[in-house]
């Protein structure tokens, strides 16, 4: 279990951190979502002892991160993909930080099996990789020690399509079998396919928190919808009406305040052919995300660059 009670981090007179508070369960992966320079990273750094908390505390199954013996075989740590030894292979990579955990050299072919590097790339010098792969030998590294926690910084940047998808499934195979998985990112939409629960941050405040669900609920006021297109659109638009449900034009379809197998029942009994049928509330957790970090985005809301 992470635990963050009361974080704060001061620079003189800049609150990077402001007072914050959170847990981080075994057997989820928590999202940490902010934009860039919202307090994440910082917030990641006093964890693993890396930046000094100007106030509050964070613990780590109970203890300071400097207190865990031998942290890497129970933390691990992605902050920063291109922060490792340029002139070293991957595997040299891999070798140095299996020999100071005390861990055999198998687990290290083990690791690159897992990451996908080949033999080949395990052979190149790190200043040759692409961004993707540093990603893959850092969350490489931080799987080493087979730890029960993971505390990674941005894993997504640089990964192509393919990887995001490989890096979700790891992560949430490892948070299945137990483990803890902290996972900070600009990039609220990869988060929120893996994520148990999402903390909001801006300005080194958290200014949301819960799962999926909750949050929807919080960007729609508690009204779920239902975005639907019918080869008779006027129809459905009328036993729409007529079973009392909400009902307004949405592109080429019908946006209704509904559930979408309330409106799929309805269009059944009448038999009417959808062609599109899905949750509305989609764009809800984004626009959510921008209107309660608007003051540390670089670009405007459209609602303040129409006002």
């Amino acid at each position: 279990m992470i635990k963050v009670e009361r974080l704060t981090r001061a620079y003189g007179s800049f609150i990077a951190v402001d007072d914050i508070s959170f847990e981080c369960e075994p057997g989820t992966v928590t999202g940490f979502l902010g934009p860039n320079g919202a307090g994440k990273t910082t917030t990641m750094r006093v964890m693993v002892g890396l930046t000094p908390a100007s106030h509050g505390e964070v613990t780590i199954g109970g203890l300071h991160y400097r207190d865990i013996p031998n942290p890497g075989r129970h933390v691990g740590v992605l902050l920063d993909a291109s922060a490792q030894h340029a002139g070293r292979t991957g595997r040299e990579t891999l070798e140095l930080g299996a020999r100071t955990m005390g861990l055999p050299g198998s687990r290290v072919d083990e690791m690159l099996a897992l990451v996908s590097l080949d033999a080949k790339e395990a052979k190149r010098r790190v200043r040759n990789y692409s961004l993707g792969m540093r990603q893959r030998l850092g969350i490489a590294h931080a799987l080493l020690g087979d730890p029960t926690v993971l505390i990674l910084d941005e894993p997504a940047n640089g990964l192509d399509p393919a990887g995001i998808r490989w890096m979700r499934g790891l992560l949430k195979g490892y948070a299945d079998k137990g483990g803890t998985v902290l996972l900070s990112s600009h990039l609220l939409h990869e988060v929120e396919q893996i994520a148990d629960e999402m903390i909001l941050i801006g300005n080194g405040k958290i200014v949301a928190r819960g799962t999926r669900q909750e949050l929807l609920a919080t960007a729609t006021g508690g009204a779920s919808t239902t975005l639907v297109t019918s080869l008779d659109n006027a129809a459905l638009d009328a036993a729409l009406t007529a079973k009392g449900l909400h009902t307004t034009p949405a592109g080429a379809g019908i946006r209704v305040t509904a559930e979408p197998v309330d409106v799929g029942r309805v269009a059944a009994e009448k038999s009417i052919v959808l062609t599109d049928l899905r949750a509305g509330n989609e764009g809800g957790l984004e626009d959510l995300f921008l209107e309660l970090t608007a003051d540390t985005q670089r670009e405007p809301l459209q609602s303040e660059v129409s006002a």
